[in-house]
């Protein structure tokens, strides 16, 4: 498949969006490449374009949806997102406020932004990499898992918004990734849960699992790749488990 179209992949420095950048930027897109942190150099890389924000910040993730909707993005994956771990009684209220912003307002405010554009060309593609946690609980993850499911619930009310004038959005709800966030993770597992790293893969990453393997981030990307393409106009609403078999239980 080739993209000649405007992509602009949050959190693309690391993990997963880093491998959406590249998915989408060796089919032909060009990718605005953003991050917290400096990724100017993925972003020349890939013949693209870097632009930086803290999506922690409201203002500063409004000014990211301006610049997103003046170089007319056609493709919008939010993807940017980070993990804390605490039973819910410790867990910090200024954590869970940033962690909201990050996964679920931001995501708001870009899709408020684009999606006036994507219906004026009548054609758009939203993607938020939601998790397996959109679909499922598991302990000391409050945040994240409300934010998440929130996400899955702004993804099918976008859809229905937008289907009627060429855009589709979708949810991917991977499980364990090998990415920087997972391999945080596991430490943090290991002085919650009071057990050797080395078990927390497969004792709480893998418990649920009927593959027993971490997911690569390339196999998110080619999903991602699907879902934008022509192939996939008429799939909207939609939330696809790479789970690993998790919810199949």
């Amino acid at each position: 498949m080739s993209f000649n179209k405007t992509v602009l992949v949050t959190g693309a420095g690391s993990g997963i969006g880093l491998a959406l950048a590249r998915a989408f930027a060796r089919e032909g897109a060009r990718v605005l490449v953003h991050d917290v942190r400096d990724a100017s150099s993925l972003a020349e890389e890939l013949g693209g374009e870097f632009l930086r924000a803290n999506l922690a910040r409201e203002e500063e993730v409004e000014a990211l949806g301006r610049e997103g909707a003046k170089r007319g993005v056609d493709i919008l994956v939010n993807n940017a997102g980070f993990q804390h771990i605490a039973p819910v009684e410790e867990f910090p209220l200024e954590t869970w406020q940033r962690m909201l912003q990050v996964m679920l307002t931001a995501p708001f405010q870009l899709t408020r932004a684009l999606l006036p554009g994507m219906k004026a060309k009548g054609f758009g593609r939203i993607l938020n990499i939601a998790s397996v946690h959109g679909l499922v609980a598991s302990p000391f993850k409050s945040a994240y898992i409300a934010a998440k499911h929130g996400l899955i619930g702004l993804t099918k009310t976008v859809a229905l918004e937008a289907g009627p004038y060429g855009v589709t959005v979708n949810a991917i709800a991977p499980a364990y990734v090998r990415t920087p966030l997972v391999e945080g993770q596991i430490a943090d597992q290991a002085k919650t849960l009071g057990i050797p790293e080395e078990e927390v893969v497969e004792k709480v990453f893998l418990a649920q699992a009927a593959i027993r393997r971490l997911i690569e981030p390339e196999e998110v990307a080619e999903l991602a790749l699907f879902l934008a393409s022509d192939k996939a106009s008429v799939i909207t609403g939609a939330v696809f488990p790479i789970d690993l078999g998790w919810t199949a239980r």
